[in-house]
């Protein structure tokens, strides 16, 4: 069992910056692959990044260049950079962990989710 929570969010302007982190529980935190995925009012959720085990990080194409995903393991946490800020990035971030080892951006493939962050940009 992992249990995640997220912190960092916000309203920021647009072409700001924002870090989210999710903190998890257990000693386990290393063998998962961790995701952000993101979700609009009205919309589905998306993915937006992921961190392999090793470090090896995938990206949604909108947040490329923008946006860094990184972990610490010894502090159970992985960490989500955002730069250059648009307000169709506003959403609800959440953060997930996936013990399985290919990279996959569904969200009903990973099995632990945090409860969201807020983030908002304003225009």
């Amino acid at each position: 069992q992992v249990q995640l929570v997220e912190s960092g969010g916000g309203l920021v302007q647009a072409g700001g910056s924002l870090r989210l982190s999710c903190a998890a529980s257990g000693r386990t935190f290393s063998r998962y692959a961790m995701g952000w995925f993101r979700q609009a009012p009205g919309k589905e959720r998306e993915f937006v990044a992921r961190i392999g085990r090793s470090g090896s990080t995938y990206y949604q194409d909108s947040v490329k260049g923008r946006f860094t995903i990184s972990r610490d393991n010894a502090k159970n946490t992985v960490y989500l950079q955002m730069t250059s800020l648009k307000p169709e990035d506003t959403a609800v971030y959440y953060c997930a962990a996936d013990s399985g080892l290919i990279t996959v951006v569904t969200p009903k493939q990973y099995n632990y989710w945090g409860q969201g962050t807020q983030v908002t940009v304003s225009s």
